[in-house]
């Protein structure tokens, strides 16, 4: 008899090929076990596969090879509702091991990578629905839609501009009437032949052109003119007048950070010995659109008597009896009030320097 001989390779098996439909069928098996679990299916009790196993397999436990290639697998006793112990200590396996012969042998990678989806898929259902804030991008976008539709002409910045700029007069003029005074004051002559004006009387008004102080005050030199024509003192209003330093004090706390409004306010303000900002000084005087409205010249300097009897139809420092600081200073604060809105428009614009 003629000797057969069997070339067998005992080495390791050649790299495994992945078949075609490996992804579906995992996550078909997937799907199912899932179901499983949560009681929506039976588990089905199936036999073993009777197909050979592919020769890239290594052998296991059990299995006899062939001379064909393939391995033999012996077959197991069948018990009802479980599957056969595979490490042989008698403990039957989990659902996943009774249906593993389904799958066949994925890679770690991909099993992982769907194990991860699955898992963040039940995470996500589990989650109540939050409604998510906008991102920046989206916000910005909004942003400009909105401003397209509310805005489709080219000149809307100009018209918002100048909305703002009205919304902030408007306050502006809202808050002027409690911080703003009126203020006129009388002098005297004193010094060498009575040239040296000295305060004789001081009155203030608010907005409204109620008196908020009307003092006759004593000046620290002695006086040589009254010139009573012209500022209606008396010898008799000094008996009890007060004393310049005091008066001074009491004026400059009702002065101070509030808009003080004058006719050639520098005057009182020099009498007074003190400094306003020239922020928060409205002098009638130098306002030119109070002289356009009295039909006189801008840039001249219009006396107090003419723009109240131009503007307000009344005659003011009329008589021999002298002028009132009180009806000054109310006539100032009036003429003021004409041209209010223009001027502070005009002073916001362009603010004076100090």
């Amino acid at each position: 008899m003629s000797t057969l001989l069997l070339n067998l390779d005992f080495g390791e098996p050649p790299p495994k090929k992945a078949l075609e439909g490996n992804a579906k069928h995992r996550n078909f098996v997937k799907k199912r076990r899932l179901l499983e679990r949560r009681g929506f299916l039976t588990k089905k009790n199936q036999p073993p596969s009777k197909a050979p196993k592919l020769h890239s397999e290594p052998p296991k436990k059990g299995e006899t090879p062939m001379v064909d290639g393939t391995w033999k697998t012996p077959s197991f006793p069948k018990k009802k509702k479980t599957a056969a112990c595979s490490n042989g200590s008698g403990q039957p396996l989990d659902k996943k091991a009774a249906v593993s012969w389904l799958t066949p042998a994925p890679s770690k990678k991909a099993d992982s990578v769907a194990a991860k989806v699955d898992l963040l898929g039940e995470f996500q259902s589990a989650l109540p629905k939050i409604n998510s804030h906008p991102t920046r991008s989206q916000k910005k976008g909004s942003q400009k839609k909105s401003s397209k539709k509310n805005h489709p002409q080219k000149n809307a910045p100009q018209n918002s501009t100048q909305a703002h700029s009205e919304n902030k007069c408007s306050r502006i003029s809202q808050k002027l009437p409690q911080k703003m005074v009126a203020i006129d004051c009388e002098m005297v002559g004193t010094g060498p032949k009575g040239h040296v004006s000295s305060l004789a009387r001081c009155s203030i008004v608010n907005y409204n052109g109620d008196v908020l102080y009307d003092e006759y005050i004593l000046p620290p030199c002695h006086i040589v003119d009254y010139r009573t024509r012209w500022s209606g003192i008396r010898k008799q209003h000094m008996v009890n007048a007060t004393p310049f330093k005091i008066a001074r004090g009491q004026i400059l706390k009702i002065l101070t950070g509030k808009i003080v409004v004058g006719h050639a306010i520098h005057n009182d303000f020099k009498a007074l010995q003190y400094f306003h900002p020239k922020s928060l000084t409205r002098d009638t005087s130098h306002i030119p659109p109070l002289n356009r409205k009295a039909d006189c010249p801008e840039n001249a300097t219009m006396s107090l008597k003419h723009l109240t009897k131009k503007l307000l139809n009344r005659d003011i420092q009329v008589g021999k009896s002298g002028h009132s600081s009180v009806e000054d200073a109310q006539a100032t604060m009036e003429l003021y009030k004409l041209v209010e809105v223009e001027w502070e428009e005009h002073l916001a614009q362009n603010p004076p320097k100090d």
